[in-house]
This record gives C-alpha cells, structure tokens and sequence, in this order.
C-alpha cells in the first residue's frame, strides 16, 4: 500500500461534501494538502482543520467554469514549488434538472462540460507529466453512475466524457507507477445529491480515497465508493484490485 506521508495531494472541491472528506482522510495519513475551491473564504476553516492534524497546507481559489482561473490557478500551484503527487478531481456541478428534457439548453452542455470535463483535464495535462518526471503520481477523476436520466443529460454527459478520456489516459500510463483512475462516490446527500440521497457523505470512506493508497501500478479502474465502505484503508486497497480495467 502507498505510504503518502509527506506526499502533496491537490483536492479540488476541497471546502464540502466530497472533497472536504477527502481532504481530512488525506490530512489523517499525513499527506500534505492543496484545497481548492471557488473562494478562499470557502476553504478557510478546512484549511485551519487539517493544519491542526500536523500536515501542510495551503489553499488556492479558481472558478472552474472560467478556465483563465484554472489556467491562473496551475501556475500559482507551480510558484509554490510543492510537487503534485495525489490529484483529486472532485469538483463538479449540476447544471439544473429538466423535467421537460425535450428543452434541454445547449448551455446545460457547455457549462458542465467546462466544470466537469474540460477543467480536471486540465490539471490532468499539466501536473501528469510531471509526475511521470519524478516516477509516482496518483489521480482519482470523480465520475458518476447516473443512468437513463434526460433530466440531467448535461451532467451525464460530462461526466461520460470524463470516463472516456481517464480511460484512454489510462491505457498510455498502465504498468507505470503514475496511476489514473475513477471513482464514483454513489448518490449522497450532499449539496450536489441533495437531501433525498440514500447514501451520507461519510459512506464515501475509504473508497473515494482508494486510488491514492493502490500500488499495482494499473489503471483504469472505476472504484465505486459504496463498494468499500466500512472497511479498512487496508482491506479497501486489497478489494481494489479485483476490479476491472476499463480499456482492457
């Protein structure tokens, strides 16, 4: 299993739901930390938090949706010389839910495309070769289960396209010890999954978490979050390994 005591880990998303429980996972197994989300303001107490467990930390603030901030954002990341080794891709939006789907905007496509697609990629393109560099680097792209839903074509359809291009990243870096996987938390009650949700956010762990601990050297994997819960960090990187490769 991955020791990433030391490790610098970038979460973005980090202030709620998802991230925030990534980010505090990561801080209790010492790993340093690099919390995004769309103002300072928003990451202030989980910042404070996870310096109080004993990890570096500091945090950096982006509109995803405005892809000159996130392009702003690499570049003070790089200005802070701390090294990208665990990329959490977490952040994401839900555009709207159309009950009457046949009047689906074409915004609903281009606004989360931007946010869940074409923004992780970005850091993706920027912080993998690194990574490959320095021989060790973990991303975990948060994905979605979300079927036959019309309502939310915008979102699903992101987040396939997601898939897809993890996918094929995955197939160029499977063997290495850079490894690019996905991991789906499930419907949770979060401001994204709302409060009719059947999972609560803390189910997620440890297996939104899992892809940064795995040390098979394989990629393309979909960890589905809810698979793992109520096991061992352990026994969750053991159980990890049984699932499929995605472009095999």
């Amino acid at each position: 299993m991955t020791d990433v005591k030391g490790k610098w880990a970038m979460v973005t998303g980090a202030n709620r739901g998802i991230g925030y429980r990534i980010a505090k996972f990561m801080a209790s197994k010492g790993c340093n930390l690099i919390l995004h989300s769309r103002s300072l303001e928003h990451t202030a107490a989980v910042l404070a938090e996870v310096k109080a467990m004993g990890v570096e930390a500091y945090d950096i603030a982006a509109e995803l949706s405005d892809l000159s901030q996130v392009q702003k954002m690499i570049e003070e990341i790089d200005a802070h010389g701390k090294p990208v080794d665990i990329l959490f891709n977490d952040a994401a939006v839900q555009i709207a839910y159309r009950t009457d789907y046949w009047k689906t905007p074409a915004e609903d496509y281009e606004k989360s495309f931007v946010i869940n697609t074409i923004a992780p990629m970005m850091l993706c393109y920027h912080f993998i070769p690194k990574m490959i560099e320095r021989g060790f680097g973990r991303v975990i792209n948060t994905t979605s289960g979300i079927r036959n839903e019309p309502e939310q074509a915008g979102y699903s359809a992101s987040k396939a396209a997601l898939d897809k291009v993890t996918s094929d990243l995955a197939g160029k870096l499977d063997g290495t010890d850079v490894c690019i996987n996905l991991t789906d938390p499930g419907w949770c009650r979060t401001d994204l999954g709302g409060p009719n949700a059947p999972n609560a956010p803390d189910s997620v762990i440890p297996g939104i978490v899992v892809g940064a601990f795995i040390d098979d050297k394989k990629s393309g994997r979909n960890l589905s979050a809810q698979a793992f819960t109520g096991l061992s960090l352990e026994d969750a990187v053991k159980k990890a390994a049984d699932f499929p490769q995605l472009f095999r």
